[in-house]
């Protein structure tokens, strides 16, 4: 389970280190196998363990081609997803095409999401959490309490 956010930086090859509690997961979950992908609605990466990507990958795959949301959505995530592994100095090697969707430059942020991270710009993370949500509550959250 990845939580908290860690401020992390990338060097000017596209190398990035990952944070030594994360990466010990990382290598105890999957070996250091991840796979990068564009988020289909935010300027940010999402970054998998190898094992939950293939999970996801069928449901993916499974989505219906003749809706332009669906097929905007598979072409986004199979499209950009990119299998990286852990070197042995703990860095990951981010692709340019990657670089250039979510705009990462030398500050980063880690997210953890649960079952999976995002990789955020340091100014694009900081504008989201200035961003008032003015959407409408989803009625599975009216519920939560925390």
């Amino acid at each position: 389970m990845f939580t908290g956010s860690n401020s992390i930086s990338m060097d000017p090859k596209g190398r990035m280190a990952i944070p030594t509690r994360v990466r010990e997961e990382l290598v105890a979950s999957c070996g250091g196998r991840l796979v990068v992908t564009a988020h289909t609605q935010d300027r940010c990466l999402l970054v998998y363990p190898e094992p939950e990507w293939l999970e996801l990958l069928p449901q993916i795959e499974a989505l219906p081609s003749f809706n332009k949301v669906s097929q905007r959505t598979k072409r986004i995530l199979i499209g950009y997803a990119t299998a990286l592994e852990i070197d042995a100095s703990g860095r990951v090697l981010v692709p340019p095409t990657l670089r250039e969707y979510a705009n990462l430059d030398k500050k980063m942020m880690l997210v953890g999401q649960g079952k999976k991270l995002e990789l955020w710009s340091e100014g694009s993370w900081l504008a989201l959490l200035d961003e008032p949500a003015d959407d409408e509550i989803p009625s599975e959250m009216l519920s939560l309490s925390l």
